[in-house]
């Protein structure tokens, strides 16, 4: 799946980015261990701390005093963040938690920002914190097919 996305943002012109939490880097490599990824992803933020997420993707301190790191005002703040500052027409996010403790364990939001809006969607994962983090990934590039393989 990834790679139609890429060859689709790749005759399309256009650029991909990611701000991951939860899952630390891995929606990147979802797309950049394709051949030919680096026509179309400019980058990607891991910001695993709420500080981060303020500083290196401009989510607001307000969104996470009100709503927690793990929310859908987050998930769309942290894409829209993405997606301006690293510069590219399409941003994926995704925070949530991975456990393997709480109560709230499987509980991610996925961020989308692109030319046709922004989007975020909540999902409950079961599993271990490597199953819910893999099926996260796979959350977020269904996102993001949605909207580019319409």
């Amino acid at each position: 799946m990834t790679k139609q996305l890429i060859d689709a943002l790749s005759a399309r012109g256009q650029t991909l980015g990611t701000a991951e939490s939860l899952t630390g880097g891995l929606l990147a490599d979802a797309f950049i261990c394709v051949p030919g990824a680096s026509r179309v992803m400019m980058g990607g933020v891991v910001a695993y701390d709420e500080g981060r997420k303020e500083t290196l993707l401009g989510v607001r301190h307000e969104t996470l005093m009100r709503h927690t790191a793990v929310s859908s005002e987050t998930a769309r703040e942290m894409a829209a963040g993405a997606r301006a500052r690293i510069g590219v027409d399409y941003a994926l996010s995704t925070t949530g938690y991975a456990g393997p403790d709480g109560e709230d364990v499987g509980l991610v939001y996925i961020g989308y920002c692109g030319p046709d809006g922004e989007e975020t969607q909540a999902c409950r994962f079961q599993g271990g914190r490597g199953e819910i983090r893999a099926q996260a990934v796979q959350a977020a590039v269904e996102m993001l097919k949605k909207h580019i393989l319409k």
